[in-house]
């Protein structure tokens, strides 16, 4: 008997032999398989577990409206509903215990949706002509997809494709056998940073905070780590949030690529989580090594991180925007939030010497955030760094305040 059963989902009419293959390998490792059809037009070689029709019935739907949709785009996103939550069922009902789905942009798009209806540490897999693509943006990812790029497999089996099927259903089948699912024995606190180089406030924390029987899962807000900590926040994963890296604010504001999403800053409030902010790095637009500068941004202070990372500094006016967008987003929720503004700087190259050092615009930062953050905001300055210990003291006194108030629920 199988030890895994992993579910593979698919267009059955143009992929059956890439996904029957994908299915065989999963069964030559010992593995299950339960197959969905996500196809509109056309009928699988063989039939599959779960049809077309029952995944457009699953999204309210039917084939025939998916058909008489008017466009592939339309007749897909109904796939996607449908596959959405029949997948998820048949994961409530413990029926599959990974999942892995093949697509071109049309089966990535659907994959995408797939994963993110599914629970953290539930196994997933795309294979797709557009992995690792910027086609991809990051709110688009869930916060353990994994990708491997579909390499000469449009049209039919071949020996350059296989090598990457073969190895999506051995990585499906291998993670389902050794994933630890998030066991939730003690509450857990998100938090937002850069590398210590840039921020360091988490290694005083997260021992602190282990100390007081939290545990502590710290992002990294580069764009992917930023949409991974929204989507767990969506789901209400945290007891509590210390976003303290914002960089991706600022760049979805000036539309860098390098951003969690359009909902960063928004998921905690939304799920009723409480929220400890403070604005680190905010100052800084982030662009991908590869990207010249924008001529705009070609006069700012600049810092080059390494070959895949490079940041230019903000204006003033554009710093006293992401201090109005802050607070906008931090007051479209009821939930508490705590914001600290350290007056003396934001992150490590902002100090005096350092390429970022800018203090005329970050005083007129400093400004706008004591003009906006107010209530339902509590607000504090500290005539500090970030990266000082008097930043981690005052984290700190909030979290305790909050602990023992009830406002952070610890059971």
């Amino acid at each position: 008997m199988a030890d895994k059963t992993i579910l593979v989902i698919g267009t059955y009419d143009t992929k059956n032999d890439e996904l029957d293959y994908m299915a065989s390998r999963i069964r030559a490792g010992g593995g299950g398989v339960l197959t969905m059809d996500v196809s509109v037009l056309g009928d699988p070689a063989n039939p599959t577990d779960h049809s077309k029709h029952d995944v457009a019935e699953a999204g309210g739907s039917t084939i025939q409206a998916a058909i008489e949709s008017g466009d592939e785009n339309s007749a897909m996103q109904i796939m996607a509903t449908g596959a959405c939550a029949l997948a998820r069922r048949l994961y409530d009902e413990g029926k599959f215990d990974g999942v892995v789905i093949l697509g071109g942009t049309m089966g990535t798009d659907l994959a995408l949706d797939v994963c993110q209806a599914l629970p953290l540490g539930v196994p997933k897999y795309v294979v797709s002509t557009v992995s690792f693509s910027p086609l991809i943006p990051a709110e688009r990812l869930s916060a353990d997809i994994q990708m491997i790029l579909w390499a000469g497999g449009l049209y039919g089996l071949n020996s350059v494709c296989k090598s990457s099927l073969s190895q999506a259903a051995g990585a499906v089948l291998g993670a389902a056998r050794l994933v630890e699912p998030p066991v939730r024995d003690k509450p857990v606190v998100g938090m937002t940073s850069l590398g210590s180089s840039c921020l360091k406030y988490m290694k005083a924390l997260r021992p602190a905070l282990e100390e007081r029987g939290f545990e502590v899962a710290i992002f990294h807000a580069t764009g992917m780590g930023g949409a991974a900590f929204e989507s767990i926040a969506a789901e209400g994963g945290f007891a509590c949030v210390m976003d303290f890296a914002l960089p991706e604010l600022g760049n979805l504001m000036v539309g860098s690529v390098i951003n969690g999403g359009r909902d960063r800053m928004l998921s905690a409030g939304r799920a009723g989580i409480p929220q400890i902010i403070a604005p680190g790095c905010i100052d800084l637009i982030d662009f991908a090594g590869w990207q010249e500068i924008p001529e705009r941004y070609q006069d700012r202070p600049f810092h080059a991180h390494n070959r895949l990372i490079k940041s230019s500094g903000l204006n003033a006016e554009e710093r006293r925007e992401t201090a109005r967008e802050m607070a906008k987003r931090i007051k479209s929720s009821d939930t508490p939030a705590h914001v600290i503004l350290t007056n003396q700087g934001i992150e490590e190259w902002d100090r005096p010497g350092q390429e970022a050092h800018d203090p005329d615009a970050f005083a007129e930062f400093c400004d706008e955030m004591r003009k906006v953050m107010t209530d339902p905001i509590i607000f504090s300055e500290l005539d500090c760094h970030i990266n000082d210990e008097a930043f981690v003291t005052k984290v700190l006194a909030i979290f305790d305040a909050w602990v023992a108030d009830g406002t952070i629920k610890v059971g």
